[in-house]
């Protein structure tokens, strides 16, 4: 604590980053747990054919929050594997991404690094139609890539080491880089998969739809079945609710330590002030009895006794007889500060 009882420039920031923290996680927390309850809450419906009847009765042709689960069909064309032969797929996903090690100056340790240096989405419109290969009720799938979860399988990885002369390795110390190699990766949603969809489900004319949902849900197009979707997000919220905890314990701690510091110092001013009006109340008493007499004769160190003692050499006369052999060895004056190599006593008549 600084003077005044003040918290320290240290401790104040130390608090307000726990607090920061704390609020930070909360509010991540707030909003896993938001999302979590609104999928449970999420309208399950059949991909039979009693859905254009559900949504013929539901307020404006629509199911804000709906789950629905299918298999992957393509509308038109397909998109083709550059890497795999008869691997068809409705969303295909090529990335370039760069590994190398870096040399950390504060650690001095090598560190993998990974850059996504290019990448690649191309897809095609594809609908959800019923596992049992029934084309009476199809689901057209809109916007995927804006799906929060979109389930993409890597069907092609490869990687590239980099090849390297002695003098690049040398060049590559003295940078504090050392490239390893581009690693290749196709992912693809292919034909035929089984996904579960969580979004707005709405009858557009002749056609049903999956979009995302207008109410800040997010949109899902998981391979997860409902229930594992579910736990997931349970699980998510757990992680970040115990962060939120630990968090919140930690600036609980550091605000009871500098209020318990504040409250020391409190506490040591309060008795200040009481020694200090005693003190004055002894100085108040002394000068009622006969005209301040007392006090000019009183005792510089307990006021209440009569001076009765001279220091030699420097001859002053300050103390009683009690408070000078309470002094501290070696003895000084209370006064000058001298040293006091005798003591005559005084006789006052």
């Amino acid at each position: 604590m600084e003077g005044g009882g003040r918290p320290s420039a240290a401790q104040a920031v130390l608090l307000a980053a726990s607090t920061a923290v704390t609020a930070l996680l909360y509010s991540v927390y707030r909003q896993k747990a938001r999302v979590a309850r609104g999928l449970e809450g999420a309208r399950k419906v059949r991909l039979d054919g009693e859905l254009r009847a559900v949504l013929l009765e539901a307020p404006g042709r629509c199911v804000p929050y709906a789950v629905i689960e299918g298999v992957v069909r393509s509308v038109k064309e397909t998109l083709s594997s550059q890497f795999v032969e008869n691997c068809k797929g409705v969303v295909q996903r090529l990335t370039l991404q760069e590994h190398k090690m870096v040399w950390n100056r504060t650690t001095h340790l090598w560190n993998d690094y990974e850059k996504i240096i290019h990448q690649r989405t191309n897809s095609t419109p594809f609908d959800l139609v019923p596992a049992e290969d029934s084309a009476c009720v199809t689901v057209r799938v809109m916007k995927p890539l804006d799906a929060a979860e979109l389930s993409l399988e890597t069907v092609y990885e490869k990687f590239h080491p980099s090849v390297q002369s002695f003098t690049d390795v040398i060049g590559h110390y003295i940078s504090g880089e050392r490239p390893k190699g581009i690693q290749e990766t196709e992912q693809m949603l292919k034909v035929g998969t089984a996904l579960t969809g969580v979004g707005e489900l709405v009858l557009d004319n002749a056609t049903i739809k999956l979009q995302p949902p207008k109410q800040g849900m997010p949109y899902y197009l998981s391979s997860l079945d409902f229930e594992s979707l579910l736990q997931k997000q349970d699980s998510s919220v757990r992680f970040w609710k115990i962060l939120t905890v630990v968090f919140g314990f930690a600036t609980c701690a550091v605000l009871f330590f500098l209020l318990r510091k504040q409250y020391r110092h409190h506490r040591e001013r309060q008795h200040l002030r009481q020694m200090q009006e005693e003190f004055r109340q002894a100085q108040e008493r002394l000068m009622n009895v006969e005209g301040g007499e007392i006090l000019k004769n009183a005792c510089v160190v307990c006021l209440s006794s009569t001076k009765s003692c001279v220091f030699l050499e420097c001859g002053h006369v300050c103390s009683c007889h009690e408070c000078y052999q309470a002094l501290p060895e070696p003895k000084k004056c209370p006064i000058c500060r001298q040293g006091i190599t005798r003591v005559v006593p005084l006789y006052n008549s």
